[in-house]
């Protein structure tokens, strides 16, 4: 998990970068900055969506009477 997490980190740095050059305009490859940018966002989205599914599965394991 932590070396996933890490990935995503680095893909939004990555994603960061390559926002910076499109807006200088220091463009070589569009399609790969665009890539880029998508990749981080849905990594984010992600791993956004695996802890509101592990935090809804803590709380109703909370709500659970033994």
């Amino acid at each position: 998990l932590k070396k996933y997490i890490a990935d995503i980190n680095n893909d939004l740095k990555q994603a960061g970068v390559a926002e910076e050059k499109l807006i200088s305009g220091d463009v070589s490859n569009l399609e790969e900055l665009m890539y880029q940018i998508e990749k981080a966002d849905i990594s984010l989205r992600l791993v956004t969506e695996i802890r509101n599914k592990a935090l809804e599965s803590y709380q109703e394991i909370m709500r659970m009477q033994v």
